[in-house]
């Protein structure tokens, strides 16, 4: 019979957004075990990504995603500064490329503001010019507060915090079935070392695997699961000089934010993600699929040459709003109130803005956990609305498909 080992707190799933929610439970001084079902942390989504720092122009205000975003930003910046993770404050053009999408600029500087990004602003052609001779369009949008940043140090920063503070990262570790018991959850845990738990508190940030998790766990009720859909993005690279030293976006489509200009920290620059919505996982890149990016490229770079572009990786987005209702949709973060049970968190459709949500995340959790033991409520950069159970797949739809 495999051993029963009694934990504090169990959070299942090491990208960024688990990692940081392990984090803050750390630090808040709860005991906690985080489990990843792969052989490194951030395997998955957080490693398939633009690594892009998000100001939150997009989202509908009082959204999860601009509340968290727009708090996460400030956070991001400030633990890159004092923990020295690489990253750049390198800032953001959302191009018009003609005139029928000055219409969308203009919505998109006044969401901003209601979303507490004050520092945006408008740009003629002529000023495009002067900041990116390169780049083609009738007018901007400029977005100081958005980066780049290593995902990989960032990771590794929140992998350090938890172990200072007590915790344990362990690897190879799934999840297989769960069954929730009186104020317990009960986990059996796979891999190398089988291993049957049980914990006051499982938070379940799985990703991609996050509804697979729940719907192993007996005892939890169906209904509180919402729909699950994938939508994959291709990236691909430049072999040639980056043509701007800011990113560079243009008007969205359903499901992501367009084609648009990324550029690493060494200066690289790379295209995507485009939008495809599959059923089932997978990472390939055809590379026929250049053939859309250069024309959806060439809107706003025209001198991109020919056969410049090389399939570089893909990256899968969770969501809760498939493309017949509009691709869109809010995070899905559910304390107990919503789980039904005082020991059970899940986060679902947890995609971009994750990345720079993500230590504005491990507050919010940090708070749920707090407010379903009945503690004070912490005082925080972001205030949870008194008996919110924080399903937001009620929240209204982004203004904006991000």
């Amino acid at each position: 019979m495999a051993e029963v080992l009694a934990l504090d707190c169990i959070v299942v799933g090491g990208g960024v957004v688990g990692l940081a929610i392990a984090r803050e439970l750390a630090i808040s001084g709860r005991e906690v075990v985080l489990l990843e079902a792969g052989d490194v942390i951030g395997g998955v989504t957080s490693s398939r990504n633009s690594e892009v720092i998000h100001a939150g122009l997009y989202y509908a205000t009082g959204s999860l995603k601009a509340r968290l975003c727009v708090d996460g930003n400030r956070k991001l910046y400030a633990y890159c500064r004092d923990r020295h993770i690489p990253h750049r404050n390198c800032g953001k053009l959302v191009v018009a490329s003609d005139a029928s999408e000055l219409v969308y600029l203009d919505h998109l500087l006044q969401q901003a503001k209601a979303n507490a990004v004050h520092d945006c602003r408008l740009i003629d052609r002529d000023e495009l010019a002067r900041l990116e001779p390169k780049i083609q369009g009738v007018a901007a949008l400029v977005s100081p507060s958005t980066g780049i940043i290593d995902s990989h140090r960032l990771m590794e920063a929140f992998h350090a915090d938890i172990e200072a503070h007590g915790g344990t990262v362990v690897l190879n570790a799934p999840v297989l079935a769960g069954q929730l018991v009186d104020d317990e959850v009960h986990l059996s845990i796979g891999g190398r070392d089988p291993v049957e738990v049980v914990a006051n508190l499982v938070v379940n940030a799985a990703g991609l695997e996050a509804w697979t998790v729940s719907q192993a766990i007996d005892g939890l009720d169906a209904a509180t699961i919402p729909e699950r859909h994938y939508a994959r993005g291709c990236y691909f690279s430049l072999s040639a000089p980056a043509p701007a030293t800011r990113l560079i976006y243009p008007v969205p489509e359903k499901g992501g934010l367009g084609v648009h200009l990324t550029l690493d920290l060494g200066g690289q620059a790379r295209f995507g993600p485009d939008v495809e919505w599959i059923d089932e996982i997978g990472y390939d890149v055809d590379p026929a699929r250049a053939d859309r990016f250069y024309a959806a490229i060439r809107k706003y770079w025209p001198q991109l040459p020919d056969r410049a572009l090389q399939p570089a990786y893909a990256g899968i987005r969770p969501k809760v709003v498939g493309l017949a209702a509009g691709g869109g949709g809010d995070f899905v973060i559910q304390g107990p109130a919503t789980t039904g049970h005082p020991g059970y968190v899940a986060l679902y459709g947890i995609e971009s803005p994750g990345l720079t949500a993500s230590m504005a995340i491990g507050e919010w959790v940090a708070q749920l956990t707090r407010e379903a033991a009945r503690e004070a409520e912490p005082q925080s950069g972001i205030k949870l609305d008194k008996g919110s159970s924080c399903n937001c797949m009620k929240a209204e739809a982004p203004m904006f498909e991000p």
